[in-house]
């Protein structure tokens, strides 16, 4: 089990996480060990540029909702470097991020669950 499968089963069980996440495939949006905070979150608000955390194919991203089927309750998940990973139904998806490094992104806050519990982990 990966960093990331840790982090999802706590924001699936409702916790708020702050962790550092690595790689560069969301650069620059997310740089490798920037700090971010994922909340868990309502898919069927998620539009088009959201940054979440998803499983997809078995491996957990946090990449971004590059389309959206609202009828069929699923996002289509792809890094920012222009690699689609694929389709996942709505309860795959886990949380939003809601910062990176201490700055809030747009209109994500109308997108939370309430979450009773905040897990400063990181990872």
């Amino acid at each position: 089990m990966g960093a990331l499968d840790a982090v999802a089963g706590r924001v699936a069980g409702g916790a708020t996480v702050t962790f550092r996440p690595s790689g560069s495939s969301m650069v620059p949006l997310i740089r490798s060990r920037q700090q971010v905070v994922v909340a868990p979150v309502d898919p069927s608000k998620l539009e088009v540029g959201d940054i979440v955390l998803a499983r997809v194919a078995g491996s957990v991203y946090l990449h971004l909702v590059s389309s959206v089927d609202p009828a069929r309750k699923r996002v289509q998940i792809s890094n920012n470097r222009g690699r689609v990973n694929g389709w996942t139904s709505h309860d795959r998806v886990y949380g939003i991020c809601m910062t990176v490094d201490g700055v809030t992104r747009s209109g994500v806050a109308r997108k939370t669950l309430a979450a009773d519990s905040n897990d400063s982990s990181r990872t």
